[in-house]
């Protein structure tokens, strides 16, 4: 487990792919630095990348409060299918199919559909093109739905439309900004297909 920092309060660390974020991750944790582990977000078991667990009560309700009032900034690196505009900003409205454990675009208001909003910017045009995003909600496979129902697939999300021979959705969460015992702290890390070296041999 790599961890870019620690304290008595918080442990930032990059999730591996493969790990459930809300039990097994937490449970690694656990092993590696004792004491209470409290989840305050979520990536999907096969997405990587940075994310801040809570070791106290006090720090996971200052988390879930910089959450809520937007002040923790995520942001993502993705390869996707096709070329997408060089920047946008996207506001969908989302409803999540609990049985099929599929979110879907939909276009009116109505029971279980929730606001989502995301803004990107290309840094390289191909296919796949790397795109950075910074999310404003944080809704379930909300990258992966919004860019999809677009024609652009993330490159490995079968899920959602992609027809490649990868095996996992092509998104890292890549930096973490979030207000902590008076600063503003900033994490990142990438991978090396998210700098540009692309798995040309398996797309």
């Amino acid at each position: 487990m790599e961890f870019l920092y620690t304290d008595r309060d918080i442990a930032v660390c990059v999730k591996p792919v493969g790990l459930d974020s809300e039990k097994e991750l937490p449970e690694v944790i656990l092993r590696e630095l004792g004491g209470l582990v409290f989840p305050v977000h979520r990536l999907d078991k096969n997405v990587g990348g940075v994310m801040v667990f809570a070791r106290t009560k006090q720090a996971a309700a200052s988390l879930s409060k910089a959450i809520q009032q937007g002040t923790m900034v995520k942001e993502y690196v993705a390869l996707v299918h096709g070329v997408p505009p060089e920047s946008g900003d996207w506001q969908d409205l989302l409803w999540k199919d609990t049985a099929k454990n599929k979110v879907f675009v939909v276009n009116r208001q109505r029971k279980g559909v929730k606001p989502a909003r995301l803004e990107f910017l290309r840094l390289k045009e191909g296919d796949p093109s790397l795109v950075r995003i910074r999310l404003h909600t944080g809704r379930s496979h909300q990258i992966r739905v919004q860019f999809a129902s677009r024609g652009y697939p993330l490159v490995g999300d079968h899920k959602y439309g992609a027809k490649d021979d990868v095996q996992a959705p092509m998104l890292f969460s890549c930096a973490l900004t979030f207000p902590h015992q008076g600063k503003q702290l900033h994490f990142e890390a990438m991978l090396a297909w998210a700098e540009g070296e692309f798995p040309s041999d398996s797309l």
